[in-house]
């Protein structure tokens, strides 16, 4: 079957056709054309239109075509639904709906602007969302991510993607985004001030005055920065990943500001901290 929609998708019009292709029609064909032409060439090519303006596959109310899918193929699935309320917060600006929302507006808005292909850029969305399923089936109550999946995706995702861009210049959203997801790589370890004081209804200032007290007399960006390396120091003693993937999976923005929040905290270098580990075990053996 045959699904057309507006050119140039970002956030509904790659969540709909992930959602047609591994849920409703596996061999669908996705069409995209400028906005005039959708009607006309859905006609000329028996497609179904969605995600436009008086077609049945649209907007409802406060929901996004994603949603309308989801009811119309009667799809009764938790974690779809808890994908669909990430995506509806994204796709209408309403962050309220999912404090997921906004990460995923902010990712699909950058990769949109850095790739005009539209084919291109489903085909890398289909990844994100199979990624976004996975944790809202199997891992949205996890609280400390552990080698598996997630940790997987991610290096797939660097080997793939980020570290072969980094052959090119960087566009300056591209340095903009690194920064914003700098702190939303690692599950356990993506909270900010702001967030946490919503979350509580505390005033952000004055959990920031009296959050020392009772996390080892420590900041709560200070606080962070020990999680993040207590948990590299985890990956160096436990895992074979080099020390890039190491900084990528704690949520580092380069290796060169691991290496030196690293040291920072530990006396060492993680490639000196790594040396004294192998001759330890070598001594040992």
């Amino acid at each position: 079957m045959k699904w057309i929609t507006r050119e140039h998708p970002k956030i509904d019009r790659i969540a709909c056709p992930w959602l047609i292709k591994r849920f409703i029609d596996h061999d669908a064909e996705i069409i995209y054309v400028p906005f005039d032409q959708v009607l006309s060439k859905a006609a000329e090519l028996g497609a179904t239109p969605f995600d436009l303006p008086g077609v049945e596959y649209t907007h409802y109310d406060d929901q996004c075509s994603f949603d309308y899918f989801i009811k119309k193929y009667r799809l009764k699935d938790v974690a779809l639904d808890r994908v669909a309320a990430i995506v509806r917060g994204a796709d209408t600006d309403r962050h309220d709906f999912a404090p997921q929302s906004a990460g995923l507006e902010a990712i699909f808005s950058g990769l949109a602007y850095n790739i005009k292909d539209d084919h291109e850029l489903l085909n890398l969305g289909m990844i994100i969302y199979d990624g976004l399923y996975s944790w809202a089936k199997h891992l949205h109550q996890v609280k400390h991510t552990q080698a598996g999946p997630v940790e997987q995706m991610l290096l797939d995702v660097y080997h793939k993607y980020l570290k072969e861009s980094k052959s090119r210049k960087a566009p300056e959203w591209a340095k903009e985004l690194k920064e914003m997801i700098q702190d939303q790589l690692d599950t356990n370890m993506s909270l900010s001030l702001q967030q946490v004081s919503g979350e509580l209804d505390i005033n952000p200032a004055y959990l920031s005055r009296e959050f020392s007290k009772y996390f080892e007399n420590l900041s709560f960006g200070e606080y962070i920065r020990k999680l993040r390396i207590e948990k590299a120091i985890h990956f160096i003693e436990t895992s074979a990943y080099s020390l890039t993937e190491v900084a990528y999976l704690t949520g580092f923005s380069d290796q060169s500001h691991f290496t030196r929040i690293f040291k920072k905290q530990t006396g060492q270098t993680p490639m000196a901290y790594k040396k004294a580990l192998k001759s330890k075990k070598d001594t040992n053996s």
